[in-house]
């Protein structure tokens, strides 16, 4: 028998975070507790992103509490039917919380000690990352690439799309020539920020700029568009926004041959889990497509499970795992990030006791 439960966190930022969908303060996680009889206890996180992830709906604590007695009077599984279990008790369009579920689910099938995957991270393996750079005005972007470039980033992920693109490009032309000669790479997110016709014009101004590929130019749910976009522009570009609510293996492959974007972004908690993850990367593979996988603003119980699944995979190039070092009430951890690269410092320990819960 597993007892479930679950309970509200709100992370705060260290500093106000602009996309181009406005500044972020904070966010609110739900996590999912199990306990079983031993007494081991398996933690997932729940991390809908507002006015983004499908299950930010009004009714979502009624599902978790739904889901939770679901869980209580329900069956223990295993891990061959893990998948199955998951599809029984929790529709794909509840991305998060399936999220957290199989997360929580497979901690407890580790015993309990936020052990998700067993595999080289927890043994110390590392994991290269972008050096993620929010929005702001020139001095604040400026403080911020320098940090990352002296903490040892060899690749920084930049938002664009809130400010006039000339300031951005001519930031973007002076990074590129600070940085001439060095193995380094630039990513830009315009988290669909551009028009149709200004991603055409603006794309091959970025593209003459040498980055690495821009993600998600235009808003989601126009897959024509796109796929002009990716066969007019020399920039590759990389969908994130709009693999959200594509479940359906088939309808995954679908869009990539239809878009044949350069990369796909992959964000477990939007996409509805690991199972789901995996299925992207497999087609990506097949059309010969690219990928990284990215956290979205979860707390280190989120990012912690995010980490090892990347590990699982063979990973190519930088990942998007350094939303971690965003809040200032995050859950302590293991997790480090040096020299831009992301790993388990196994002479840290968990501290729940913000969750209230006494194991360590």
């Amino acid at each position: 028998m597993i007892n479930a439960r679950w309970i509200k966190y709100d992370l705060k930022f260290k500093f106000r975070a602009g996309t181009s969908r406005g500044f972020l303060t904070g966010k609110t996680s739900y996590f999912i507790i199990l306990k079983d009889q031993q007494n081991q206890t398996g933690i997932g996180e729940c991390g809908p992103l507002k006015g983004l992830s499908p299950d930010d709906r009004p009714d979502i604590e009624d599902k978790l509490s739904e889901l939770c007695l679901k869980v209580t009077e329900g069956p223990v599984p295993t891990p061959d039917i893990l998948e199955s279990y998951l599809d029984e008790y929790l529709p794909v369009e509840w991305p998060s919380l399936r999220m957290g579920l199989e997360t929580a689910l497979r901690d407890l099938m580790n015993e309990g000690e936020r052990i998700i995957f067993k595999n080289g991270f927890i043994e110390g393996s590392e994991i290269p990352i972008n050096g993620l750079i929010w929005m702001g005005d020139r001095d604040f972007l400026l403080d911020q690439i320098s940090r990352k470039i002296k903490e040892g980033f060899r690749c920084i992920k930049m938002k664009i799309g809130a400010i006039d693109f000339q300031t951005e490009t001519e930031m973007l032309k002076f990074i590129k020539k600070s940085l001439q000669g060095q193995d380094f790479s630039i990513r830009v997110d315009a988290n669909g920020a551009f028009t149709y016709e200004e991603a055409l014009h603006k794309l091959e101004v970025l593209a003459g700029i040498g980055l690495h590929s821009i993600e998600q130019p235009i808003a989601a749910g126009q897959p024509e568009l796109m796929a002009e976009i990716c066969r007019k522009v020399r920039i590759p570009v990389a969908l994130d926004e709009e693999l959200i609510g594509v479940y359906k293996n088939h309808e995954k492959r679908d869009l990539l041959e239809l878009i044949k974007p350069g990369y796909i972004v992959l964000k477990p908690t939007l996409i509805g889990g690991f199972f789901n993850t995996r299925q992207w990367i497999e087609q990506a593979d097949t059309l010969g497509i690219g990928w990284w996988i990215t956290s979205a603003l979860e707390s280190n119980i989120g990012l912690n499970a995010i980490a090892q699944f990347t590990l699982e995979n063979a990973v190519r190039m930088e990942q998007g795992l350094g939303t971690g070092q965003l809040f200032r009430n995050n859950i302590p951890s293991p997790l480090k990030v040096e020299k831009g690269k992301l790993r388990w410092d196994r002479s840290r320990s968990w501290d729940l006791s913000n969750l209230g819960i006494d194991q360590v």
